[in-house]
C-alpha cells in the first residue's frame, strides 16, 4: 500500500541544522508519517558516499526523494552509488539555486539534464518552476508534477524576539530569518537598513540564522558589531518558536537573490505579517498572488539600495498599508491547500515514479 511506503529523503541540510531545506524536509517527513509512511531523512552536504550506501542498505527504501538537484541529486550519478541505487525509483525536487544560479556554470545544464533523466517524477512546488522545467527540459515534461506547497507550524513555544532585539514598544522591528550566505543577501539587507535607520531612528532589525558561508558570515558579523545600536544577529530560532518570533515582528524581510518557494514567505503570510522582498521570480507569486490579486507586501530591486530604503520607509510610516497587507496575508493563508493535500500530492508523485521505474 502507498501509505506504507519506505521513503528516504536526501536533502542538503536536515534538523537540527535550521535552514529552509531542513524545514521543508521536516514538514514532508512529519506529513508522510501521518499518512502511515516510513521515512528517514539524510543530509547530503559534506556526506561521504559510504554513509548513503549504508543508509540505503539498512533502510531499504521503496523510493528516494532527492531534495535539491545539484547538491543531492548529483549523488545519484556518482560511480560509488550508481550500482547500489540501481532499480530504486527516484523522485526529485529542484531548489531555487538549481534553476536560478547553478545553471550559470559551464556544463551545469547538461549535468542537470542527466540528473532529471535519472528520476521518475520531478516534483515542483512553484508554478513558475514547472514552466521553467518544461522549457528547459521538454523531454521531461510528462514527469513534471506540480504539488502545491502547504504549511503548518512545528510548535508554539515562546520567543522573546523584541527583547533580544532591544526593541521597545514604540520601536519598529524588521525581521530577517535566513541562514547567512551570499545568496540570501543578509549583509546587503543590513547595510540598506543602516540607511533606513539614519532616517527613521525608531527602527530595529533582528537577523536570525546559521552562519553557512565562513567569509560572508565574518563580514556580516563585523557590520553587526558596528551597527549594534539598532541591529542584532541571533542564532537560528528553534522551529517550535518561529511562530512566536514572527508575531513579534512588524515587517518580515526576504533579501534573497534566488528563491524557489521560500518558507519565510509562507511563514510570514501565515503570521499575517507584511513582507518586503526582492523582486525575483521565486518571490512574486507568493506575495502578489494570482493575477489581479492584492499583494502581501512590497517588492524592491535587489540591485538598487535606494529602492529598498524607499519601500522600507513607506512600510514603517504607513500603518493603513500594513493593516491592509496583513488582512491580505490572512486571506491568502486561509486559501492555501491543506497539509494533507500536499502530502497526498507527494505520494501520488511517488506512485508515478515507482510506476515509471528507473528511466535509464
Amino acid at each position: 500500500m502507498m501509505s506504507q511506503l519506505r521513503i528516504l529523503i536526501l536533502t542538503p541540510t536536515a534538523l537540527p541544522t535550521i535552514t529552509g531545506n531542513a524545514m521543508t524536509a521536516e514538514r514532508w517527513r512529519q506529513g508522510l508519517i501521518r499518512e502511515g509512511c516510513h521515512v528517514e531523512v539524510l543530509t547530503t552536504r559534506n556526506v561521504e558516499f559510504p554513509k548513503i550506501g549504508q543508509a540505503v542498505a539498512r533502510f531499504r527504501p521503496d523510493i528516494i526523494h532527492v531534495h535539491h538537484l545539484f547538491q543531492s541529486g548529483s549523488l545519484l550519478m556518482a560511480p560509488p552509488l550508481t550500482e547500489q541505487l540501481q532499480g530504486i525509483p527516484v523522485a526529485a525536487t529542484p531548489a531555487g539555486t538549481d534553476l536560478n544560479q547553478d545553471l550559470r556554470g559551464e556544463g551545469k545544464i547538461d549535468a542537470l539534464q542527466a540528473i532529471c533523466a535519472r528520476v521518475g517524477a520531478i516534483v515542483v512546488q512553484n508554478r513558475w518552476f514547472a514552466r521553467l522545467m518544461e522549457d528547459l527540459f521538454p523531454v521531461c515534461e510528462r514527469r513534471i508534477i506540480y504539488v502545491p506547497k502547504s504549511f503548518f507550524w512545528l510548535g508554539d513555544e515562546p520567543c522573546a524576539l523584541r527583547e533580544q532585539a532591544k526593541a521597545g514598544p514604540n520601536d519598529f522591528l524588521f525581521f530577517l530569518p535566513a541562514g547567512v550566505r551570499p545568496v540570501k543577501g543578509n549583509l546587503e539587507g543590513l547595510l540598506a537598513l543602516e540607511k533606513v535607520h539614519q532616517r527613521r531612528p525608531q527602527i530595529r532589525a533582528v537577523f536570525a540564522g546559521t552562519a553557512l558561508d565562513r567569509d560572508y558570515s565574518a563580514r556580516f558579523q563585523e557590520e553587526i558589531r558596528r551597527l549594534q545600536s539598532f541591529a542584532c544577529w541571533l542564532p537560528a530560532i528553534s522551529p517550535p518558536a518561529m511562530r512566536s518570533a514572527y508575531q513579534a515582528a512588524d515587517i518580515v524581510l526576504n533579501t534573497s537573490f534566488s528563491e524557489g518557494l521560500s518558507n519565510v514567505l509562507l511563514e510570514a503570510i501565515a503570521s499575517g505579517k507584511p513582507l518586503l522582498a526582492t523582486n525575483i521570480e521565486g518571490n512574486r507569486w507568493p506575495i502578489q498572488g494570482d493575477e489581479g490579486g492584492r499583494p502581501c507586501g512590497l517588492f524592491y530591486d535587489p540591485q538598487n539600495m535606494d529602492d529598498f530604503i524607499e519601500k522600507a520607509i513607506r512600510l514603517s510610516d504607513d500603518g493603513a498599508l500594513r493593516s491592509s497587507m496583513a488582512q491580505t496575508c490572512r486571506e491568502r493563508a486561509a486559501a492555501w491547500p491543506s497539509p494533507d493535500m500536499e502530502i497526498k500530492g507527494l505520494i501520488a508523485a511517488y506512485q508515478q515514479a515507482i510506476n515509471v521505474g528507473t528511466p535509464y
